[in-house]
């Protein structure tokens, strides 16, 4: 999603009025979640999807009528019984979806620019939409976002009992909302990048992990002691490489919290106990280190000796990755992104 917050910024930028489709409420088996985004552009190209088909289709002509009239819709969709059938879908859920105009205003282009910032700074912020009062048509959006020092851009003015509550909330929330203060309704949607991924060693598995991080939205460094192995050329699109002249102290320079995702994929059983070592002193959410389980088993062994407890060695998701029975880089890659996801989502639990 950061990167369609990018490109929508870019477009408003270059003056460009857009039409957002947002998935505002999802119920059951639907192609996509609630706050799915999707733009469309006045040539009828897009950029994204809000689940394909005759959906996409719908919110597609949708679109050209609100760039004539400049004001949004909602768009309901029932995708179980003789309305799916009608529709070719077999997905048996609900959805609500927003279809708005997106003016290049000096408003709009200030709160996108400012949102692309804040993600890339892994600021915690809420893009707040007003949709207008319950059961009003048509919508005219009006939106502000909210950064957790309580700065606000845009010019949306909040009530001050649903500031404090946004606030409150803050960097608690990962999905959106919808929600009702004073008779009219409000679009709440937490934007941040969900965490770090720190990968310790740029061999082939971490190639594959990489791209497939960003991809969810994790924010990706690659660290290695190897400059042929950790440079540009080889991690395109990882947001930081780092060039160590030794494994040893290597978190030192890093922000390594609550919100960080160690991997460890070295290229030896000397560099990864080096690297774990460190990692059990940190408060990483998630530790993962690749290998056979007769090489962990001789490694936790030397940590226990060394005055590690059992308690600590527990937090160490070794071998990485889900069970697949993954065997080549791309499919350990994809393993190992699983399980990110799956930890990332038991937070919220």
């Amino acid at each position: 999603m950061s990167r369609l917050i990018q490109t929508i910024s870019s477009l408003l930028e270059q003056g460009e009025d857009l039409v957002l489709a947002t998935i505002l409420i999802q119920e059951g088996s639907t192609p996509r979640t609630a706050g799915t985004r999707m733009v469309v552009r006045r040539g009828g190209d897009s950029i994204a999807t809000v689940g394909g088909g005759l959906v996409e289709g719908e919110v597609m002509k949708a679109a050209g009528e609100v760039f004539q009239t400049r004001s949004g819709q909602v768009r309901p969709f029932d995708l179980t019984g003789t309305n799916a059938e009608s529709m070719d879908l077999i997905c048996g859920g609900r959805l609500e979806i927003l279809v708005e105009f997106l003016e290049a205003s000096p408003e709009n282009t200030r709160i996108f620019r400012e949102l692309t910032k804040s993600v890339r700074s892994r600021k915690k912020s809420y893009l707040v939409a007003d949709l207008g009062e319950l059961d009003r048509a048509p919508i005219v959006v009006k939106r502000c976002l909210v950064l957790e020092n309580g700065t606000i851009y845009g010019d949306l003015t909040l009530a001050s009992d649903l500031l404090e509550d946004l606030l409150r909330r803050m960097g608690k929330d990962r999905y959106p909302m919808l929600a009702n203060f004073g008779g009219r309704q409000y679009l709440i949607e937490p934007s941040f990048l969900l965490g770090t991924v720190y990968l310790f060693g740029a061999g082939h598995v971490s190639q594959q992990v990489a791209p497939l991080a960003k991809l969810v939205d994790f924010k990706t460094v690659v660290l290695d002691d190897r400059f042929e192995f950790a440079n540009r050329e080889r991690f395109p699109d990882s947001d930081e490489i780092k060039v160590l002249s030794q494994f040893e102290n290597s978190f030192q320079e890093l922000d390594v919290d609550e919100e960080s995702y160690i991997v460890i994929v070295t290229r030896g059983h000397l560099h990864d106990k080096t690297v774990l070592e460190q990692a059990l002193r940190s408060s990483a959410r998630y530790i993962g280190m690749i290998g056979s389980r007769k090489k962990r088993d001789r490694l936790y062994s030397e940590l226990l000796a060394e005055g590690f407890t059992e308690k600590d060695i527990a937090r160490v998701y070794a071998p990485i990755g889900t069970n697949i029975a993954a065997e080549t880089p791309e499919e350990i890659g994809i393993s190992i992104v699983g399980e990110l996801i799956k930890v990332r989502a038991s937070r919220d639990q």
